[in-house]
């Protein structure tokens, strides 16, 4: 069987750092944190009071009231980015095979906040089971996949992929296989999250994952830092339309990068620490560059899960040092997350544009909030810290880790007929 090409006609983005994919880009590039503190609810007694909120977005722009109103922000969110991602493709609806294109997005929670808000209205009431009819079909996580299909008539593969952290990268790793295999011309793809609200930032603050530097929430998220204390919480959603490569050509399509391979491994070690030795995380890289068939010394830029969390840091540093050998100090590695916030089963979708406007226009976004060194990271290694640099990018590589164990890393390069 022929193994075919895919390649990336369309972008969308929206994100604590801008609304458009240029927006954020601009502003990743520019170093700048999208975090402040919660608008969304009152978080006075919350140890932590602060997030990377979407900002100024309004959904009225892309959706009328009545369908906001069915919606949970997360599918809203999806239905954002892949409004602009199929826009920026310029694919003809009216003339391409809509049963070979399909919707393969992914989420990690999906509609929490529609669940959070039936279950409080339900608490304060008589004890009567007034729940919205909309409620079952606006928090499941398949929902947004089964949106997009509805409104651009996509009738091909449509699901969405649920591994925590790891979701939006398991999205595109499993577009990417379809269309090679066949089954497919094009997917829309990547994933959302709005997790934002007060059970998610509760939840996280009981497992003591997320940071509490209130006094200071725009230098919270400080990957590979010495004072790091945990994540910060983001929300937004990010789009990538993957196409066949003769499919795209046939229809002058502009191309952005070429997805060249992607591995999925288990820790199998704990629900939320990552193995000390970053033994999937090993596994991960090593697997997603043979299945691109490429060598090591082939990788310019390392997108790292990074979400400035103690143990997590150092695991994917060691794993990085195991895999690229000397090779690691020739890299590029930087953590978007220090901007964005962690976006859940979100950031490998926006952590993937990152990579492919770093490919696209050859400079790296920094690792911002940098201040103090940690004996257990090797700073050798170029983590491109609090201001971006400037080199040829062939070729980047993007990791996501999950709660659960998972592991996800992808490869994106230069287009090259």
């Amino acid at each position: 069987m022929e193994i075919k090409r895919v390649v990336v006609t369309g972008l969308g983005a929206l994100t604590p750092l801008g609304n458009t994919v240029d927006e954020y880009w601009k502003n990743l590039i520019a170093g700048k944190s999208g975090a402040d503190y919660i608008t969304k609810f009152d978080p006075e007694l919350f140890k932590t009071k602060f997030a990377c909120e979407v900002k100024g977005f309004d959904p009225l722009e892309i959706l009328d009231r009545k369908e906001v109103r069915k919606l949970d922000p997360f599918s809203v969110y999806a239905m954002a980015t892949a409004h602009e991602a199929i826009n920026d493709s310029k694919l003809d609806l009216e003339k391409v095979n809509l049963n070979r294109g399909g919707v393969v997005w992914g989420s990690g929670i999906g509609g929490m906040k529609t669940f959070q808000e039936e279950c409080f209205n339900y608490k304060d009431g008589d004890g009567s089971p007034r729940f919205n009819p909309f409620f079952v079909p606006k928090m499941i996580v398949d929902i947004a996949a089964g949106h997009i299909s509805i409104k651009y008539g996509l009738k091909g593969p449509n699901y969405v992929t649920v591994s925590a952290c790891a979701s939006s990268n398991n999205a595109i790793i499993d577009a990417l296989m379809l269309i090679q295999l066949g089954k497919s011309d094009f997917i829309v793809t990547g994933g959302s999250e709005a997790g934002v609200n007060i059970t998610g930032i509760g939840g996280f603050n009981a497992l003591k994952a997320l940071s509490t530097r209130n006094d200071s929430p725009q230098t919270a998220s400080r990957p590979f830092d010495s004072t790091r204390d945990g994540f910060v919480l983001g929300e937004g959603s990010g789009c990538l339309i993957l196409e066949e490569l003769e499919h795209a050509k046939a229809r002058g399509a502009k191309i952005y990068a070429e997805v060249v391979g992607g591995g999925l491994t288990a820790d199998a070690h704990h629900i939320t620490a990552p193995h000390p030795d970053g033994l999937g995380a090993i596994n991960v890289m090593r697997l997603s560059l043979e299945d691109a068939g490429m060598k090591p010394e082939e990788i310019d830029y390392i997108n790292v899960h990074g979400t400035s969390t103690p143990l997590g840091d150092i695991a994917e540093t060691k794993a990085i040092k195991e895999v690229f050998g000397e090779h690691a100090y020739n890299l590029n590695i930087s953590s978007t997350k220090s901007m964005t916030g962690h976006l859940l089963g979100a950031a490998g979708a926006i952590e993937a544009i990152a990579c492919i406007k770093a490919v696209q226009d050859n400079i790296i976004p920094p690792t911002i909030n940098f201040e103090h060194e940690d004996e257990n990271i090797d700073y050798k290694l170029n983590l491109t810290l609090n201001k971006a640099q400037k080199r040829t990018v062939n070729a980047a590589l993007s990791n996501t880790f999950g709660f659960g164990g998972h592991n996800t890393s992808i490869i994106l390069k230069k287009y090259n007929d």
